[in-house]
């Protein structure tokens, strides 16, 4: 008796624990490949184009070119390879301009990050500091720095406006910065000059290295990029003679176009993800 009683009360008292943990339901796949696909965009400063402009835009691409191949070479197998690299062109320029967007970023967040220690060092009040980049920052940040003074003018609430220029920025480095300044005005301190030094230096040394790193390997991906081309554009030249459009018009012929492209997805893919960087991760939103 006294040993089930004590069962009964272990386990109530682990029922009671165990309702103090609630557990958080996984997101759905479709949700967390969105908010990807979003999170993309605004890396791209693409803020005004949602995922479903994106996907249709894919789609409309995709459409568009298997269209147009398969009504120029009548050969139904090569519409369909076109259509699938077409579809993913819009992707392609989208990623393209994340990437250079976050290189340029990366450039330029140093000298942000000075011309905020010499204004506040010249006196000037945070909300000043960051409101003057916007004619004295570099060139690529100085809209987002407009539309945070913009924010500030109309709400008077740094804080919101912190946290609209920092969405609006998508990035690691501006994260980290906006969040050091958010911390700094909450509970204030004379060390944000020294702060503002310091990570002007890392960025400065981190800018370089990386740098150094992506001009060693950009000749590499390069010639993998073009490894990967080499056979669809031959395959285009082929497709002007006849004779080639009825071979690949075939079962066998389909087989060979579709297995060639599901390799030279998964190559191309595998290429990217052994030779990519590590990527600051937005760790402070």
């Amino acid at each position: 008796m006294s040993a089930a009683l004590g069962v009964l009360l272990g386990a109530g008292v682990f029922l009671l624990w165990w309702s103090c943990w609630a557990e958080e339901a996984p997101r759905p796949v479709v949700a967390r490949r969105l908010g990807r696909l979003r999170e993309l965009l605004l890396r791209a400063d693409l803020a005004r184009v949602g995922p479903a402009g994106l996907l249709a835009a894919c789609a409309a691409a995709g459409t568009l070119g298997g269209l147009i191949v398969a009504a120029v070479t009548g050969a139904a197998v090569l519409g369909l390879c076109a259509a699938v690299l077409g579809g993913w062109v819009p992707l392609a320029v989208v990623q393209h301009r994340a990437r250079r967007r976050a290189a340029a970023l990366r450039e330029v967040w140093p000298d942000v990050v000075d011309h905020l220690r010499s204004a506040i060092r010249a006196g000037m009040s945070l909300p000043e500091a960051l409101i003057q980049l916007q004619y004295r920052g570099p060139e690529p940040v100085r809209p987002a720095f407009a539309r945070f003074a913009a924010d500030y003018r109309a709400s008077g609430q740094l804080q919101g406006a912190l946290t609209l220029l920092k969405d609006r920025l998508a990035d690691p480095v501006a994260d980290n910065i906006v969040e050091a300044l958010r911390v700094t005005r909450e509970v204030g301190g004379t060390d944000l000059g020294r702060l503002l030094g310091t990570l002007s230096e890392f960025l400065r040394e981190n800018a370089r290295t990386r740098g150094e790193l992506e001009a060693r390997q950009s000749w590499t991906v390069n010639a993998a990029r073009l490894a990967v081309a080499a056979p669809w554009i031959v395959l285009a030249l082929m497709a002007t003679q006849p004779a080639a459009i009825r071979a690949y018009d075939t079962p066998s012929g389909a087989l060979v176009l579709i297995g060639g492209l599901l390799v030279s997805t998964i190559a191309y893919r595998l290429m990217l993800r052994i030779g990519a960087l590590p990527e600051p991760e937005r760790v402070l939103r």
